[in-house]
This record gives C-alpha cells, sequence and structure tokens, in this order.
C-alpha cells in the first residue's frame, strides 16, 4: 500500500514550481494549488469511499455501473433529500425522465407569502444517481439511504426577507412549475470571470459544451481512480474559487448534515464503512467543514422541523425542464443521454435498471464477482500532464445526421437540399478544428446546421437548433405510471374510463358525449367542467357545449390532453382525495381570503351551483358574499355584483320555490349599503361612470325585492337628492337617476341635453354626457330611445367643424366605457330609424315637433235639464264671467241632426234598425 501522504507529492511539487514560475507573488497562488492536492488527498484518504458525480453527466453514470460492478456496496449513501426515499421504490412504475416531488400548501414556521413550497428533484437514466437507485433497489441485501437536508431544511436555510427563487417556464420546459430545483452534484464555476475565462479559451459558446469537451470526452474511458480523483480536483478548484457568502454556508451545512446523518446510520446499523458507498457532488467531495469523515468528533445538532405538513409525490419531467430549472443550456440534456446512449454500446455495458421500468428494454443485469481494491495511485499527474486523447471522425455518423437534418428541415419549411447536407458537413469539421478536437461534437454539428440550413428567416415554429435537438434524441418527456400516481389522479382516470380513451398519452385527444343518448356519460361530462376549472385551460378545452345557470348541453365535444398536463392533475391529488373536495375546498378558501371581495364571493356561489349542486354549500358562501358586501367601503366591483346577483336570482326564481334567504339578505344590505355610498360615490373622482351605474341598477332592479323586505324608498330618494357630481358623464347619470324616481320629466330632460348642444362651451365635452347616458341605460332601460335621440341630435346639429374633431373621441369613450350596453343602443336605433334609404328622406324623427293639424270649431252641443236651466235664467252666468273678465256670448244650441249631418242622413235613409231597437225598448 502506498503512503497516502507522500501520494500526490510529486504532484505538489510541479504545481508550486509552476505558481513561482508564472506569478510575482506566488503565495496566495501556491495556497490554492496546493489547497487543490490536499483536498484530493483528503478525499481519498476518508475510510468511507466517497464517488464525486457531476448531475446529468454520462461520464458520472459510466463510472458508477463500473463502481458498482466493482466494489458491490452492501450501502449507499445517497445526497438527495432524506424524506424522499418513499418516493424511489415508485420509479419502476413511471417513464423516465420523471421528478421527485415535495409540496406543501399549509404552511407553519414559513412566512405566508411563500406558499404554496414545492422542491422537486428530477431523475434520468444517463445519471449516476438512477443507477444507484436501480442497484440497491433491485440487489438483496443492498440498503440505500438518503442524507441530505430534509425538504423542510431547505426552506428553513433560505432567507426570510425575500422568497426563494421560483423559475416560470412554458410547455415542456415548465413541467417543474414554480418549484424549488434539488439536485446530486451541481458542478459550475461560481465566479462568472472563471467561467468567462474557461470559455473564451476552450472557445465554446456556454459551460455544458465546455463540460463536455474538457471533461466529459476525456473521462468518458478512464479508469475508476483516474475520474475519482479528477472529479474531486475540479470540485475543489470551483470551491477554492468560489466567491463565498450565503451560498457555501448553506453548502456547508448540507455537508454537516449529511455526515451527521452517515456517523449515526453506521453507529445504529453496525455497518462496516468497506462495504458503504458515499455518493455525493464533486464539490461536496472536496468539504473543507470540521465535521468531515466519520473519524470527525466534531458534533452538529441537526434543528427539527417546523410543522408544515409535506406531501410527496411523482410529476413528469423532460430534459427541456431540467435545462431550464438548473440554467443549463438548451439541448445539453439531450446531447448527454445520446453521449450515454453511445457510451454504452461503445464500452459494452450493461447498467442498472429497476424491474418493469416503463420505456425502456429490458436488461439482464447480472453482477460479476466483486473485484479488491488495488492500491492506490497519482493518477492526477498523468491526466494533467498530457493532452486528451482525440476520437477519430466518425465520418458515417456526422453523414447521417446531415442528411436526417436536411430531411427534417424540409418537413419544417426550410429550402434545404443536398448541398446544405454537404456544407453542413464541411462546417462541423471546420468548427471542430478551431475548437481543437478532431471529431465534431453535436454542438459543432448544430452550429454548423444553423449557419448553413437557417440562415435569415424561420419559417415554422421550429428553428434549426430545436431540428437539432431533436434529430440528436429529442426532448424526452417522462411520464408517471397508474400505480405511482396519488388517489384523486387514479379517482379521475377511473371515472373517465366510460369515454374509451387512452388519458395517459400526450397527444390531444378528441372526446364526443352525446348525453341523451348515452346518459351514463353524464357524470363524466359533470367531472370535466370540474376539471375545466382546476386545471389550466389546454389540459380540458370544451369545443363544443357549454355550462350556465339552469342550461345543460345535450351533446358534448372535448379535447382532452391529460398526458401532456399529468403534473397538474398529480399536484390536484396534493389538495385532497376527490376533484370534489379539491374544489370545495379551493371555493372556501377564496372567499375567506383576506383580499375576497363580495364580486368573489357570489362567483364561488355560482361555481358551487354549477358545479357541485350543493344547497347548502352555497348558502355557506352567499352568507359570506353578504358579510364582505356590508364590509367594503369601495364599489369597485359593483358592476360584477350587479351582474352576478341578477344572474343567481334568476337562476333561483326558476328553479326554486321561493328564493334563499341569503339572496334576501344581500338584497336588503345591498340596498342599504349602495344608498349610503351613493352621494360620494358621485363625487369621488377615483369613481367610474361604469361603477355608479351599476350601483342605480341595483338599486333601482333590487328595489321592489327591498322594500318588501322593509326597507324604505325614502333612503334611496335622500340619496339622491344629496349627490351633486360635477363631472358630465355623472351629471348625466344623476338626471337619469331623478327621471327614474319620478323628479324629473323626460321633457325637462329634453330640454336640458339640447340646452347642452346649443352651448358652445359644453360641445367638447359633450361625449361625455353621452357616455353617462349610455351608461344610464343600466339602471333606467326605458331611456334607450331618448338616448338614440340625444346622439342623433348631437350629429344632425353640430358642424362638420365641430362634428369630425369629436366623433373619435366619441368613439373611444363608447369602446372604453359602455361596450357592453352598445348591442341595446343599436336595437332601439334599428327600431327608430326607416328600414331602407328611400324611406330616410321622408322619415321625420318622432321626437320633432309636428304642427298640430287645424280644428274646425263646432258648436257645442248643449242638452238636457242644466243646460235649459242656465240658458233661462242667464243672469247668474253673465255675473261670474263679468266677475272672472271671460268675454263672449251665448250661443244658440243647434237643431236635432245639425251637429252631425252624415249620421242623421244616415238614419233617415235606413230607419229600419233604429225603429228595431225603439220597438225592443218599448
Amino acid at each position: 500500500m502506498i503512503d497516502q501522504t507522500s501520494l500526490f507529492g510529486s504532484l505538489r511539487e510541479q504545481l508550486l514550481d509552476a505558481a513561482t514560475a508564472f506569478a510575482g507573488a506566488p503565495a496566495d497562488l501556491a495556497g490554492i494549488l496546493s489547497g487543490l492536492v490536499d483536498d484530493v488527498d483528503r478525499a481519498l484518504r476518508e475510510e468511507l469511499e466517497i464517488f464525486p458525480v457531476c448531475h446529468h453527466s454520462p461520464a458520472s453514470a459510466l463510472a458508477m455501473v463500473r463502481r458498482l460492478r466493482e466494489k458491490q456496496p452492501k450501502v449507499i449513501y445517497l445526497e438527495l433529500c432524506e424524506d424522499l426515499q418513499p418516493l424511489l421504490s415508485e420509479l419502476r412504475n413511471c417513464r423516465l425522465p420523471v421528478a421527485l416531488q415535495a409540496f406543501a400548501t399549509d404552511l407553519d414556521g414559513f412566512p405566508a407569502s411563500w406558499a404554496p413550497l414545492s422542491v422537486v428533484a428530477p431523475i434520468t437514466e444517463a445519471s449516476a444517481e438512477y443507477q444507484a437507485i436501480s442497484y440497491a433497489l433491485e440487489t438483496p441485501g443492498v440498503e440505500l439511504v438518503l442524507v441530505d437536508r430534509s425538504t423542510d431544511h431547505v426552506f428553513q436555510w433560505a432567507p426570510k426577507e425575500e422568497e426563494p427563487q421560483k423559475p416560470s417556464q412554458e410547455e415542456e420546459a415548465g413541467l417543474h412549475g414554480d418549484a424549488v430545483g434539488v439536485e446530486i452534484g451541481d458542478l459550475r464555476p461560481r465566479f462568472a470571470e472563471l467561467e468567462e475565462h474557461l470559455l473564451h479559451h476552450g472557445k465554446v459558446r456556454h459551460w455544458s459544451e465546455w463540460w463536455d469537451q474538457y471533461v466529459e470526452q476525456p473521462l468518458s474511458g478512464a479508469d475508476y481512480d483516474t475520474y475519482r480523483q479528477v472529479m474531486v480536483l475540479i470540485g475543489s478548484l470551483f470551491r477554492r474559487l468560489g466567491p463565498g457568502g450565503g451560498r457555501l454556508t448553506v453548502d456547508e451545512d448540507r455537508e454537516r448534515y449529511m455526515w451527521t446523518r452517515m456517523r449515526e446510520h453506521l453507529a445504529a446499523s453496525g455497518a462496516d464503512p468497506a462495504d458503504c458507498l458515499y455518493v455525493c457532488g464533486a464539490f461536496h467531495a472536496a468539504s473543507r467543514v470540521e465535521e468531515f469523515g466519520l473519524r470527525s468528533t466534531a458534533t452538529y445538532e441537526i434543528s427539527p422541523r417546523t410543522g408544515t405538513k409535506w406531501l410527496y409525490g411523482l410529476i413528469p419531467s423532460s430534459h427541456s425542464a431540467i435545462e431550464a430549472q438548473f440554467g443549463l443550456a438548451a439541448g445539453s440534456v439531450s446531447i448527454a443521454a445520446a453521449t450515454w446512449a453511445k457510451s454504452l454500446t461503445r464500452g459494452r455495458l450493461t447498467p442498472f435498471q429497476l424491474a418493469g421500468q416503463k420505456g425502456a428494454r429490458k436488461r439482464a443485469a447480472k453482477l460479476p464477482a466483486p473485484k479488491p481494491d488495488g492500491d492506490l495511485a497519482d493518477k492526477l499527474s498523468g491526466f494533467l500532464s498530457k493532452p486528451p486523447a482525440l476520437d477519430e471522425l466518425d465520418e458515417a455518423e456526422l453523414l447521417g445526421w446531415c442528411v436526417d437534418i436536411v430531411r427534417l428541415a424540409r418537413r419544417n419549411g426550410y429550402l434545404a437540399s443536398t448541398a446544405d447536407a454537404i456544407a453542413v458537413f464541411e462546417t462541423s469539421i471546420l468548427l471542430a478544428g478551431m475548437r481543437n478536437r478532431v471529431r465534431p461534437t453535436p454542438y459543432d454539428f448544430q452550429d454548423a446546421a444553423v449557419t448553413c440550413i437557417e440562415k435569415d428567416v424561420v419559417p415554422g415554429r421550429r428553428d434549426v437548433r430545436r431540428l437539432c435537438e431533436i434529430l440528436l434524441g429529442g426532448d424526452r418527456v417522462g411520464e408517471v405510471g397508474y400505480d405511482a400516481l396519488p388517489p384523486l389522479a387514479k379517482n379521475v382516470y377511473d371515472r373517465l374510463q366510460p369515454l374509451g380513451l387512452d388519458l395517459e398519452k400526450r397527444t390531444i385527444q378528441r372526446a364526443l358525449l352525446d348525453l341523451n343518448a348515452n346518459p351514463e356519460l353524464v357524470p363524466c361530462s359533470e367531472l370535466l367542467w370540474m376539471l375545466r376549472y382546476l386545471l389550466p385551460h389546454e389540459a380540458v378545452r370544451p369545443i363544443m357545449g357549454e355550462r350556465r345557470l339552469g342550461e345543460r348541453s345535450i351533446q358534448e365535444s372535448w379535447d382532452l390532453a391529460f398526458g401532456k398536463y399529468q403534473r397538474s392533475i398529480i399536484e390536484l391529488g396534493y389538495e385532497g382525495v376527490t376533484i370534489e373536495q379539491v374544489l370545495e375546498q379551493r371555493l372556501r378558501r377564496s372567499v375567506r381570503d383576506p383580499k375576497a371581495t363580495a364580486a368573489v364571493a357570489l362567483a364561488a356561489v355560482e361555481d358551487a351551483v354549477l358545479y357541485l349542486g350543493s344547497r347548502r354549500f352555497a348558502d355557506e358562501l352567499g352568507a359570506r358574499a353578504v358579510e364582505l358586501l356590508a364590509s367594503e367601503r369601495s364599489v369597485d366591483d359593483a358592476p360584477e355584483v350587479l351582474r352576478r346577483i341578477r344572474r343567481l336570482m334568476g337562476y333561483y326564481r326558476a328553479h326554486e320555490p321561493e328564493l334563499p334567504a341569503w339572496c334576501e339578505e344581500f338584497a336588503t344590505a345591498g340596498y342599504a349599503h349602495y344608498c349610503t355610498l351613493l352621494p360620494t360615490a358621485f363625487v369621488d373622482d377615483d369613481t367610474g361612470i361604469r361603477q355608479v351605474a351599476a350601483m342605480l341598477g341595483f338599486l333601482f332592479s333590487m328595489e321592489s325585492l327591498a322594500l318588501a323586505l322593509g326597507c324604505d324608498r325614502v333612503q334611496l330618494e335622500l340619496a339622491v337628492q344629496q349627490s351633486h357630481p360635477e363631472a358630465p358623464g355623472k351629471v348625466a347619470l344623476l338626471w337619469a337617476a331623478r327621471h327614474q324616481l319620478g323628479l324629473l320629466p323626460l321633457a325637462d330632460l329634453r330640454s336640458r341635453s339640447d340646452e347642452l348642444l346649443a352651448n358652445p362651451l359644453v360641445i367638447p365635452s359633450f361625449p361625455h354626457y353621452i357616455t353617462g347616458f349610455v351608461q344610464a341605460l343600466e339602471p333606467v332601460p326605458a331611456l334607450s330611445g331618448f338616448v338614440v335621440e340625444v346622439i342623433s341630435k348631437a350629429f344632425g346639429r353640430l358642424p362638420d367643424n365641430v362634428l369630425l374633431p369629436w366623433l373619435p373621441k366619441l368613439i373611444t369613450t363608447l369602446r372604453d366605457q359602455a361596450g357592453e350596453l352598445m348591442p341595446v343602443l343599436v336595437r332601439e336605433a334599428g327600431r327608430t330609424f326607416p328600414g331602407s334609404l328611400a324611406a330616410v328622406d321622408a322619415w321625420t324623427p318622432p321626437w320633432s315637433a309636428r304642427p298640430a293639424p287645424a280644428r274646425v270649431a263646432t258648436a257645442p252641443v248643449a242638452s238636457g235639464p242644466v243646460a235649459e236651466l242656465l240658458m233661462g235664467h242667464p243672469a247668474a252666468c253673465d255675473a261670474v264671467a263679468e266677475l272672472l273678465g271671460c268675454e263672449g256670448g251665448w250661443r244658440i244650441p243647434a237643431a236635432a241632426g245639425a251637429v252631425h249631418p252624415e249620421a242623421t242622413a244616415l238614419l233617415a235613409e235606413h230607419p229600419d234598425s233604429a225603429l228595431a231597437v225603439a220597438g225592443l225598448l218599448g
């Protein structure tokens, strides 16, 4: 056995000599270089074998496969959140990649603004952690222990003054949602200048490409000792050149946590450290904390978890989601998967995989006899002193890529040809040569394809770089199997079985429901509507059919994308056991929120009636709506409140024998509430015309019900009388309200509008008056004819030099503030104006003054005893007439038949009818 203290002595001397030669003051540089060797030496001297890895690294996965076959450890300690351990056995029911998830909504010990909390740990087949998990779960007698901090500690150690960063992406890149990602083996320079220096001198564009060229390729075929020493060296380099700060403090706490857990497990189980393997990131393998190593006597007290209740499950992941989560270059994980598959074939290795793994080829991984460990040797010096062996050019592979990318490009609208394939081939070789490699990598091929094919136009949705990713393996998307789903997701799939669709497919599927012919599909329809409410709209999209209060569809057509949005369905399972329970909880939570309003509560009542059909629950939400309305001090939501309460009352009146008690309370409370706020709303500049119109609409439409329940109309009259607005639109609304109350006749209202049109100082603001009159159609719909009259008079009387500049303002004002009322106005105009162009010239507006027809003066017909008495004694009447100043004389009554000569002539010519009536009367 070689003495460990002198194992890297030669390398240390070479590095110190280099520091002296290249640095003017070598003290700092020498300390760093010497420290790198010390970190490697310390990691190798540890009696618990440390296996350094980098996340989603094919080289790490290959080295893991080789080492597990050689050593065959009995205990594997894995750097992963310890509370995720129960989920590992469910990986066999999934198609990779998937992500282990911890989820919490009810927080205890964390700021409420952080909710919901979510942590994901993605797993891919081409990763060292998956190989270790598969080996441990499929090999009898092997124990797998997760030793990293719990998900609760992830947020305990986060700064309380700011919310943990949660990236949000779209499409497949958003499969992790806003979860906080944890990964095994985060290995990337934390010193920006260092990364920029490496990329510049490596002649590459991003970190993933640098890592592939200078680490992945040289280590893919390296022996285990070389791999291990190089990885620890890289981890030490990034650690020593890092900026420090809070992130380093958290990493050191994690290392203390993991070493404490491992010592506790070894003490409890009595396992031999020689039969154990510690899998962690290369950054942690070079740890310098005092608790490092099994022989350390330093103690670290692990804080208890908070009272937050965590829920656990598996969600689908994808290569692009992993890249987006951890800031990797687009396509890097797909390229790593392709490199992994190629390396397995080249090295004739059989990877470990879980039995029954979906989407994976069945491999019989027979373990050979374990090999004893040899003596450690300094492999690091040889690796650093000579250039890596370059792979030879594989023309067949590169030609295949070039031909396939041209074929894909033509399918996606590019005018690519054989000449482009040749250009891509030659450019790939050229770029590889410029970057000091013989064999073009997928990154070289991507750059060459973009340069030669894409040019300056992207005709379709997919650009050439995305086509290259598809060609090299595509964005593989994982799937959680049925057996690994939470109870709610299983319940959803079971209840939708009558549709006869494979809901696990990622394609959009069309479901056709004839509810009259197949009544057994009605429960499926009800479930789909609830899922439509809870899931993203793209997951469950109705093509035909709708659900409104009091209405049900006869036939429905749905586009379902459950496979693509499986994560959303799984996360619903964290909230309850059934869809109905989750929906009820969300509605109740929405109305109990501190920011809830009466409009929100009424919307919740409507949703409860539509989707749950529970009268008790709807009444509970309605009572909450009454409380919220009475406590509001603004009327911003008045239009929404009016629209929803009208719809709900219309539904209850049509389908229930009587209104619910909460509806009556809402009417009386709203009547008093809006009467109180009406004078202030009229003069408040922050209250819009639409809000005031909605208040008046509520008061006038609910007036009969409110008065029947004991309210006093005097309250409304006083509120209107106390209102003194100055804004033109609100003045028009006040006039309409006074007209509705009978305080302002229509003739006076018409005369006031005419005065406004005649005043040149008011004309610029007249569109606002029109807006107020249009908004008045909400509380006073009988004014629709008058509004048409006002607009018509404006167009008829204003000169062009006033009308043309004024017209755009009128149109924009009506569109922004009265868009939903314009159909009412248009219908009234259609009834008022003639229907043909020819009739316009002869048409007279109904509001125009018409000349009164000439009346023929006819002597009054005086008859009867009163007339005879007055005519016989005219003195009294003459005295009264003289007293009142009336002029004129007495008129002699006309003779019989003189008053109506036509009737007299008719009766004289046909006397039979009159004689018959006289005979009948006797």
